[in-house]
Formats: structure tokens, C-alpha cells, sequence
């Protein structure tokens, strides 16, 4: 990854998360645990952003064309371990961030994403990869302008992801042996989820949005959050 090792001059240690980018464009990430109503509230974001300001671009996990079918494959046949899990996203995330997210940001884009490296570290965590180590892999990371985090007790995201579909092998934890049951096994690894996404919500700044929240109270949130957000940056919406 040329690109990004030209960018960002790697620096002992990983914290470029701690430190403001200091390009031209706007960084705001969603994140929570399945079924807590991020990826609708990021929908109806854009949608509004778009009719207003133009510039915008959305991205999302696990959706790098050169790795996301090799994921795919290697999930249906179960042959992740813990960190060849956390080392495939993030090969995934590395070239999202070499061939979308920075190039926009240079370019004064708004860009939307769809969970961001909080998502490694509330999952890998969870499922025993050191939180240390997970953090290093991914310092060549940009630093949101803003990490929305939506909240849900775990029992809430269990029944809307049961809504439509059960559990998934991986969604649930079923690769660490928690439980025989993939309901039980969801609601044990998802809490370890959650435990991380909290510890984050300090460590990184994370803005704690209530998911439980009518669709429509939530929105209203996020559009002042976003507003204030791009006001800073001289960006009127």
C-alpha cells in the first residue's frame, strides 16, 4: 500500500487517531453493534447531505473489492481464526482508506462510513485479540471528525435482528464456543461487544446516540450533531 505508507509517515505507536487529520474534507463514521439502527440513520444522513451539500461519499465495512469475496469465502467455510479475522478486515479497510476515504477527503468531500476501525477493536477484542496489538495494525488510520456511536441493549439487538433473519455464525460468536445456542452465543459475545464499544466511548470520543430512540428523534439528533460538525469546517448545510 504505497499510497498510504507516502501519506502517513508511520510513527511509533498508533495514535494518528488521537490527532485531527488536517485535509480539506469531512469524516463521519457510525458505529454500534447489529441491529442498532446505524446503517438507517446513515441512509437518511446522506440522503439529506446530498440534497444539500453535494460532495458526499459513503463507504462500508468489509466492502473492498480486492478482499471482501475472500472473507466471504473463508466465513462460509468457517476457516477464520481470531486474527486471521482482524488481519482480513484490515487489509479490506487499508485499501478502502487508499482508494476512497482519502483521496475524497483530499478532494473536499463529506464521507460517510458505515462502521470504521472501532469496529475491529470492539470485535477483535471480543473475541481475544489484544487490544494493543489490534490498535497498532490499524495507525495508519485518518481520525474522524466525528464517531457516532449507537447504543442498544443487547436483547434489542437480538429481536431486530430476529426480525428478518437468525443469527450468523460469526455475528453470533459461534467460532468461540460460548454456546451451543447461536441466540445465546449472539447475546454472550454481543454484550462483549457493547463492553467495548463503552470503553471507546473516552478512549476516542465517541458521541453515545440512543438507539432504542424513535427513527425520527435520532435523525434530528444526528442533523444537529452533523450541522455543528460542518459549520466548524466553514461548510453550511
Amino acid at each position: 500500500m504505497c499510497y498510504i505508507i507516502n501519506y502517513f509517515d508511520l510513527e511509533e505507536g498508533n495514535m494518528r487517531l488521537s490527532k485531527s487529520h488536517d485535509l480539506p474534507g469531512t469524516l463521519i463514521v457510525v458505529e454500534g453493534v447489529d441491529g442498532s439502527g446505524k446503517s438507517t440513520q446513515i441512509s437518511l444522513l446522506r440522503d439529506w447531505l446530498i440534497s444539500t451539500v453535494e460532495d458526499v461519499i459513503y463507504t462500508e465495512w468489509n466492502s473492498s473489492r480486492i478482499i471482501s469475496d475472500t472473507t466471504k469465502k473463508a466465513k462460509k467455510k468457517n476457516l477464520l481464526t481470531p486474527k486471521t479475522f482482524s488481519l482480513l478486515h484490515a487489509v479490506d479497510f487499508a485499501d478502502r482508506l487508499e482508494q476512497i476515504i482519502v483521496p475524497a477527503l483530499k478532494a473536499g468531500f463529506i464521507v460517510l462510513a458505515d462502521r470504521y476501525v472501532f469496529t475491529a477493536f470492539a470485535r477483535d477484542v471480543s473475541r481475544g485479540v489484544d487490544p494493543e496489538w489490534v490498535r497498532n495494525m490499524y495507525g495508519f488510520s485518518v481520525c474522524p471528525d466525528l464517531a457516532l456511536y449507537f447504543h442498544v441493549p443487547v436483547e434489542t439487538s437480538l429481536a431486530r435482528i430476529c426480525s428478518n433473519r437468525a443469527p450468523k455464525f460469526y455475528e453470533a460468536g459461534m467460532d468461540l464456543n460460548l454456546s451451543n445456542d447461536p441466540y445465546e452465543s449472539y447475546k454472550i459475545f454481543q454484550s462483549r461487544v457493547i463492553t467495548e464499544y463503552d470503553k471507546m466511548i473516552d478512549e476516542y470520543g465517541l458521541v453515545k446516540i440512543d438507539g432504542t430512540d424513535t427513527v425520527h428523534n435520532q435523525q434530528v439528533t444526528l442533523r444537529n450533531i452533523v450541522t455543528k460538525v460542518l459549520e466548524d469546517k466553514n461548510i453550511r448545510v
